[in-house]
């Protein structure tokens, strides 16, 4: 498998992170869309990454779809909960939340990236208070524990990680450690995996 992606995006996160955590064999190549040659407009037709191609070419894309593909492939371990419903919504709301972070987050980076003079404040403010809100829920239904969902590692746990190295890549003056020090501690905690921390190296 081949995974095409860009270090900067948040959804590519989640979805290496996936493969990582299951240790799926798949090269990552960095072909971001900002490249006009980019083999993402040959392989998925809307020309965006995440995009996942098999060994027989076929093509995989969005990072909801790449995920729960990617989790059916082995059991080691089960990161979207299978047979039980409301654990498996729990899950995916969890991603939905780390999702919308990262959603948010990029209307706020493109919106920066215009001149000062044509920036929207009413969407600044709109977007940074849905990040601050979320952050806010995320800590306080975390609290000190150990994993988003349940008793083990989950999607849940991959897509908040995910979100937040988002946050300190395009909003490193957001203080969100200083505001959720639990939050701050299971980052910390998380960042010790080894697919993690060779994820958060992109960054760098």
């Amino acid at each position: 498998m081949k995974l095409i992606g860009s270090n900067t995006s948040p959804y590519v996160r989640k979805a290496r992170l996936v493969l990582l955590e299951k240790n799926l064999p798949h090269d990552y190549v960095v072909d971001p869309p900002s490249d006009p040659n980019s083999e993402v407009y040959r392989v998925n037709p809307l020309g965006r990454i995440p995009a996942l191609i098999l060994d027989d070419g076929e093509c995989i894309f969005d990072s909801v779809v790449i995920t729960e593909y990617a989790d059916t492939l082995n059991d080691t371990p089960i990161l979207i909960p299978r047979n039980d419903a409301l654990a498996r919504m729990r899950v995916r709301r969890w991603e939905a939340l780390a999702d919308g972070i990262m959603d948010s987050a990029i209307v706020v980076r493109n919106e920066v990236l215009r001149p000062q003079e044509m920036q929207l404040a009413a969407t600044l403010e709109l977007h940074n208070n849905a990040i601050t809100h979320t952050l806010q829920h995320i800590a306080a239904q975390l609290g000190t524990r150990d994993w988003c969902e349940g008793d083990a590692l989950t999607l849940a746990d991959l897509a908040l990680v995910s979100a937040l190295a988002y946050l300190d890549l395009r909003q490193p003056g957001r203080d969100w450690r200083g505001a959720h020090p639990d939050l701050a501690a299971w980052f910390l905690r998380m960042s010790a995996r080894p697919g993690i921390q060779l994820s958060l190296a992109d960054n760098k």
